[in-house]
């Protein structure tokens, strides 16, 4: 049974699990519960074996994510999150299994660190995505996305979407590589699940070995040093009954049956 949460939706479809920020009434900004939900969710997502991949979206059509509830920080002054920071993920760094950002409109603030902590993201067309930090005295400080950007973007791209504030759309987002692909407003989720689907293809395992090596990697200056590095993952991987799996299927061309270990 799926859990039941106040502030999110937890809907599982087979091996893919979406989680909805569901207040839409405040555009989806987020409090402390709606952290500390959030980080519940993704745990169970990474112990459930059932699931593969997940996708990430806001509830309505009018906002992803427009980063901290400002309203009731102001009210109760709390800036409690958990330990793997905002909306439970942009601090989490052993999340090997894929993430989709579905953006469904406004992506600003912390929206923007959910979205550089997912690994794949489609936009709806109506999507706008912006920093609006700096313009009110402030820098986008809350999960890493300073750190991210450059890496994802690119240094120019990442500059100028700090230095200016300035909003974006998302065709923008897609010429900067922040997305990877806009489609019409009703086939956002459809998008989603069918780039989750075609993930479903290969083997867990291989996915999940594959995303650690490449984050990984990242902490490496040294090319030679990434390729002595320890890579649990990819030793599970190796070791495992899909790693003999997959060649038989391809040789007696049949379509792999996927176990994940």
């Amino acid at each position: 049974m799926s859990p039941t949460y106040q502030f999110i939706r937890y809907e599982v479809q087979g091996a893919i699990l979406t989680l909805t920020l569901d207040r839409p009434d405040v555009l989806n900004s987020l409090h402390p519960s709606a952290h500390y939900e959030l980080a519940d969710a993704f745990d169970r997502y990474a112990l459930d074996d059932d699931l593969r991949v997940a996708i990430v979206t806001g509830s309505g059509t009018r906002a992803f994510c427009v980063g901290t509830d400002l309203k009731a920080l102001a009210a109760t002054g709390d800036h409690d999150k958990p330990s793997s920071g905002f909306a439970g993920i942009t601090h989490r760094f052993d999340l090997w299994k894929p993430l989709i950002a579905a953006v469904n409109g406004l992506c600003l603030g912390g929206g923007m660190e959910i979205l550089a902590a997912c690994d794949i993201a489609v936009a709806s067309s109506t999507a706008r995505f912006g920093l609006p930090e700096p313009r009110v005295g402030l820098a986008a400080l809350g999960g890493g996305l300073l750190q991210r950007l450059p890496r994802q973007i690119g240094m120019k791209h990442a500059m100028e979407l700090v230095l200016t504030a300035r909003p974006i759309t998302a065709e923008r987002a897609l010429e900067m590589g922040l997305i990877n692909q806009i489609v019409e407003p009703a086939q956002l989720l459809a998008a989603a699940r069918q780039l989750a689907q075609e993930i479903l293809e290969s083997a867990p395992l291989a996915i999940q070995a594959s995303k650690q090596v490449m984050l990984q990697s990242l902490r490496e200056a040294d090319l030679n040093g990434t390729m002595h590095e320890n890579y649990p993952m990819a030793a599970r991987m190796l070791g495992s009954a899909d790693a003999i799996e997959g060649p038989r299927a391809f040789a007696a061309k049949r379509r792999p049956q996927w176990i994940g270990r």
